[in-house]
């Protein structure tokens, strides 16, 4: 009888639960799903790979908890334990879920932040790459750390932590990471060869070619003549240079950091974190909600209707959530005046971003100007009043109803709170 079949594709977090079928020789089928197909979307609303489907219709999602699974289909206890750590070694189990989950969650997510919009599947913001960049940058020292004194990240021989990990950085050294990035991190380097080249992943890596040179960013019509301009007439190029030097010469030292405009309209009758702890703590629809417009005061506090103005542009429903959490992210300089949900609604290729977002006073734009991609959003103030305005707002603080597009139902798929 067959142990199930996995779905799986061309995605990194697919390449470790498949090699593992291969290796551990399981009896488990690989299918390359068609996500825009019926059963696989009734079978998995979030149609994300990888995906199983157990014995019995047993339905698995989730690349970490996949893994773990096929792993303890084996047969092989010398294998298991090498993998997930042995039964009387608490502490190698916990460091290989450790490493897994500082590649798959942190590292990856900065990984999106960062290439998407350098290849366009995102408008590029640079402030916001720059910080992606930034996070990588820490994430990477702490596996640079480990690795210049220990040859796998979690114990002694190739574990399921350097799986997953691998896996994950593959992309970074196929974009990001350049030949000078590459022989300033030589730990790093010798770690990821050797495990590619392990009898676990060496076939994912048949193709793999390191880039020389970090993804540039994508320029617009504009700068590509005034760079071609510039390389015919380098002279132009230093002269241009000369202005804006001096100029930063006679910049005298910044001021002192200005409060939140906000921050005059004082302190309001409306506890901003009551209701905070009130959404956090209890059941959104029947106990929440109802003690919110109880509580509000629409005199201190407006509520408005946040649209995504690129969502022809979208792809990835995954991305679209991590572009939100980034926006949420830039905004921490308003969170204190400021509560909402944005959410992801469709499929992937397919999707949209929309909420509803309360703001200290009559006026969005201080509250969202603080981030520099606030304008990537439109803004229409709701009225509370209205019975229309206020189902929207409690639709998209509780999640559990689709969101209506042109009259036509599209399910939430995910999504952020900002609080």
């Amino acid at each position: 009888m067959s142990q199930g079949t996995l779905y799986a594709n061309f995605r990194i977090r697919t390449w470790v639960p498949r090699s593992l079928v291969r290796v551990l020789k399981l009896d488990v089928n690989v299918v390359v799903p068609d996500t825009a197909g019926e059963q696989f979307a009734r079978d998995f609303p979030l149609k994300k790979v990888p995906a199983f489907v157990g014995p019995k219709g047993y339905k698995l999602t989730e690349a970490m908890a996949i893994n773990y699974y096929l792993i303890k289909l084996s047969q092989d206890e010398k294998v298991k334990a090498q993998l997930l750590g042995a039964d009387d070694d608490l502490n190698a189990q916990a460091q290989i879920i450790r490493w897994q989950s500082l590649a798959n969650n942190d590292l990856c997510t900065e990984l999106v932040n960062a290439i998407g919009p350098l290849r366009g599947d995102v408008p590029y913001n640079k402030k916001n790459v720059d910080a992606a960049m930034g996070a990588i940058a820490k994430i990477v020292d702490i596996f640079d750390a480990r690795l210049k004194n220990y040859t796998y990240l979690a114990t002694e021989s190739i574990s399921l932590a350097d799986l997953v990990a691998a896996a994950i950085f593959t992309r970074h050294f196929q974009i990001l990471f350049g030949s000078e990035w590459r022989a300033q991190h030589p730990a790093i380097v010798r770690w990821f060869n050797t495990v590619r080249a392990s009898h676990f992943l060496k076939d994912e890596y048949t193709d793999f070619k390191f880039t020389e040179k970090p993804m540039a960013p994508p320029q617009k019509k504009n700068e590509k003549k005034a760079a071609a301009s510039a390389k015919a007439n380098p002279s132009k190029k230093k002269e241009a240079a000369k202005p804006a030097a001096a100029a930063a010469a006679e910049t005298e030292a910044p001021a002192k950091k200005p409060k939140h405009p906000l921050e005059a309209l004082g302190k309001s009758t409306f506890i901003l974190d009551d209701w905070k702890r009130k959404y956090s703590n209890e059941d959104t629809r029947p106990v929440a909600l109802p003690w919110f417009w109880e509580q509000y005061n629409p005199e201190e506090y407006s509520i408005w209707k946040v649209t995504y103005k690129y969502n022809d542009e979208l792809t990835m429903t995954f991305m679209s959530n991590n572009l939100v959490g980034g926006f949420f992210n830039r905004l921490s300089a308003s969170t204190k005046y400021m509560f909402g949900c944005l959410v992801v609604y469709g499929e992937n290729n397919n999707n949209g971003i929309v909420g509803a977002i309360m703001i200290r006073g009559q006026d969005y734009v201080p509250a969202f100007n603080v981030a520099p991609d606030w304008e990537s959003y439109d803004y229409a103030k709701l009225d509370p009043t209205n019975e229309d305005d206020k189902e929207f707002v409690n639709n998209m603080w509780a999640w559990d109803k689709p969101v209506s597009v042109n009259g036509e139902p599209k399910e939430i798929v995910d999504g952020k709170v900002l609080k």
